[in-house]
């Protein structure tokens, strides 16, 4: 019986902006979060001037022209979250600001 692959995400960044630590540190936080259903985070240095693309299994999920800047935390966790299991429980970035 074979194992199904677990999603990949990528995140191109702009070598030319400086991004690299952000998109660092965007993929620690989807490791510390999704630690065991990944299958890996990839960092891919982007030549093409202001990009800041991530992707999960090649579907575009978040582009930084597209979608105005760069994804919070709670943003990038929701969109990778739904496309790798919709059912997860994010915890405290799953309720509101009233705590409910």
């Amino acid at each position: 019986m074979t194992t199904p692959q677990k999603p990949k995400v990528t995140i191109t960044y702009c070598i030319g902006c400086n991004w690299m630590l952000r998109a660092a540190w965007m993929a620690q936080e989807l490791l510390s979060t999704f630690q065991d259903m990944l299958g890996s985070v990839t960092l891919v240095p982007g030549e093409v001037g202001g990009i800041f693309e991530i992707s999960v299994d090649d579907e575009l999920i978040w582009e930084r022209k597209r979608d105005g800047g760069f994804p919070d935390v709670k943003e990038l966790k929701t969109r990778v979250r739904d496309q790798i299991n919709p059912q997860q429980d994010l915890g405290h970035l799953d309720r509101n600001k009233s705590g409910e």
